[in-house]
Formats: C-alpha cells, sequence, structure tokens
C-alpha cells in the first residue's frame, strides 16, 4: 500500500521543553489513523507539522513519496485540516463558507457548488445551509467546520478532536462520516482524540503519544491484545489516599496481573476474574482497605494506554 503521508524524526520545541520529541510514523493511503493520549501529549503539535501550521524545530514531512519544503507548498490541496477550535466565517451562511473557502483553494466553481451541496447533505446540514453560521448551535458548527476541510476534496484529511462536545446525534454522523472517508471514498484520516472508544471504532491502527514520544503503533485489536488474555477488574475505592498500597496487595495474588492505580481505582487483569477477585477482596480486608464498587469488562485502550505510562489520562499545559 502507498504511503500517503510521512513524519522522519518530528521534533518541535519551545525553548527547553520538547513538546514532540522524534515522532517517526507512515499513514498509507486510505487508512484512518488514530492518534490517541491525553491532553498536553503532543497530538495538536503534531498534527500541525503534518499540516504545515506549524515549522518542525528537526525532522521532515513527506507527502505522496515528495518531502515538503520549509514553505509547505507541496501541502497545498493535498491535506484538509479540521481544527479542534472552530474556525467558521459567522457572517456567511454554511454554503457561503463553503464556497469561500472552496474560491481559496482555486476550486472550480460548479465542482464546488456540487461539493458544498453533496457535503451539506452528507453531515445533515442541508436545513441550514442558507443560515448564517453565527446561528447555529455548536454541534452543527463543528459539523460545518469538518464540511470546509473536505471541500477542496483532499486526499488527506487531518482531523483534531472532530468529536469534542458534540451531543450524541451530532457524534453519530461525524463517526460514520470520518467512517465512511477511508472506507468508501479512499482518503487518508488522521484522527487526534483522548476518547478512546472513538479510536477504537474508527481507526485501522492506533498510535498511543504521551508526553511528546511515539509509545506504540498498531490495530486496536493486537493493542489491547497486548494486556494479556482475560478481564479487566475495576475496584474503586472508598479511600484514594490507599489506592497505591492496594495495587500492590492485588498484584501479589497469584494470577493477578498489571495492577495499578488510577486515582482512586485499581485495575487488574486476569483469567478467572471471579476467583481472583474474592482473593483480592480478602487481601484488601486484612489491610483494612474498603471496596465501594466492583465492575469487569473487557480490555480497552485505556487499559493499554496505562499499562504503558502506569498512570491515567492528565491536563498539562502544551499540546
Amino acid at each position: 500500500m502507498p504511503v500517503a503521508i510521512e513524519a522522519r524524526g518530528l521534533v518541535k520545541r519551545y525553548g527547553e521543553f520538547a513538546a514532540v520529541d522524534g515522532l517517526s510514523v507512515a499513514v498509507d493511503e486510505g487508512e484512518v489513523l488514530g492518534f490517541l493520549g491525553p491532553n498536553g501529549a503532543g497530538k495538536t503539535t503534531s498534527i500541525r507539522m503534518l499540516a504545515g501550521l506549524t515549522r518542525p524545530s528537526a525532522g521532515e514531512v513527506w507527502i505522496q513519496g515528495k518531502r515538503v519544503d520549509g514553505d509547505g507548498r507541496a501541502r497545498r490541496g493535498l491535506v484538509g485540516l479540521c481544527p479542534q477550535n472552530l474556525v467558521v466565517w459567522e457572517h456567511l451562511t454554511c454554503t457561503e463558507n463553503l464556497l469561500f473557502l472552496a474560491d481559496m483553494y482555486a476550486v472550480r466553481r460548479r465542482e464546488s457548488v456540487k461539493s458544498a451541496r453533496a457535503l451539506i447533505e452528507r453531515l445533515h446540514l442541508d436545513e441550514r445551509a442558507d443560515i448564517l453560521a453565527g446561528k447555529l448551535s455548536g454541534g452543527m458548527k463543528r459539523r460545518l467546520n469538518l464540511a470546509l476541510a473536505l471541500i477542496h476534496d483532499p486526499p488527506i484529511i487531518v482531523l483534531d478532536e472532530p468529536s469534542a462536545g458534540l451531543d450524541p446525534q451530532s457524534r453519530i454522523v461525524v463517526h460514520d462520516f470520518i467512517q465512511d472517508l477511508g472506507a468508501t471514498q479512499g482518503k487518508t484520516v488522521i484522527l487526534t482524540t483522548h476518547e478512546m472508544d472513538v479510536a477504537d471504532r474508527l481507526s485501522k491502527r492506533v498510535a498511543i503519544i504521551d508526553r511528546g514520544k511515539l509509545r506504540v503503533i498498531d490495530s486496536p485489536e493486537r493493542l489491547k491484545n497486548t494486556v494479556g488474555e482475560g478481564d479487566t477488574v475495576v475496584l474503586r475505592l472508598k479511600d484514594a489516599g490507599r489506592a497505591e498500597e492496594a495495587a500492590r496487595a492485588a498484584a501479589a495474588v497469584e494470577g493477578v496481573r498489571g495492577a495499578v492505580a488510577v486515582s482512586r481505582e485499581v485495575r487488574f487483569q486476569s483469567l478467572n476474574a471471579v476467583a481472583r477477585l474474592r482473593e483480592v477482596y480478602g487481601a484488601l480486608e486484612k489491610l483494612g482497605i474498603e471496596v465501594e464498587d466492583a465492575s469487569m469488562r473487557k480490555n480497552t485502550l485505556e487499559d493499554v494506554f496505562i499499562q504503558l505510562t502506569g498512570r491515567a489520562l492528565r491536563e498539562e499545559a502544551v499540546q
């Protein structure tokens, strides 16, 4: 499969701080790649470099086999970016927004009118096509934001948290649209998100990035299998201050794997989860540690993330 876009050793520094540190990743044509990580992990900085909005401190970007020069000219028309922060012209209608941006890309008016109509219909904005963007709901503005990234029909789409803040109905529309981009239209999609379920459902491969470094990249299923066979048990403790102690006690029980403390929870994997749960309860009771709630589920990408980083998702200053 030909490579659509590739990062080779990308670095972005702000003073002594490396927001992105040696990112190398190749995305195939027609692939949906999920960039997964906490806020502040370097996802947004990474895709801004790939899209040509931020110049890297070091490293190279290659698009369709050609190295991109510093001025980003090789990107024009090849990459469509849907930023996390909404970018719409509020005093223009939905249709006018799309046609205005299409003109900036020098798209023929006959083609842009046809594309605008199709995008508006596909993203369920047809009843608001002639309404000023400033009068749209937040969910509708985000859908329009997504349509703007597609109006010039680019082969590569970069989406930064495209479902952030959406209501359930809009989430379904946006997620179905993204899935269709790769599966039906053959677009290459780079999708950044901190929502584990979104990355799991939409991505062919998932890249987990943390503190500016790429930790692992593989299919969601293979990544979840790295956690181990069996179920994940989650214990919610009454006293968050004893979570680390509880995790050590759980880890000492035979058959328990990967016990970690996450806020006021203890999580571990086990083949015979019900039997192990009773034994872990017994170990915690001996220490006087009370459990408020217990649950069991299949392994998730969040389990993979925690196993790699040893902590839950968090907020940091630089993205």
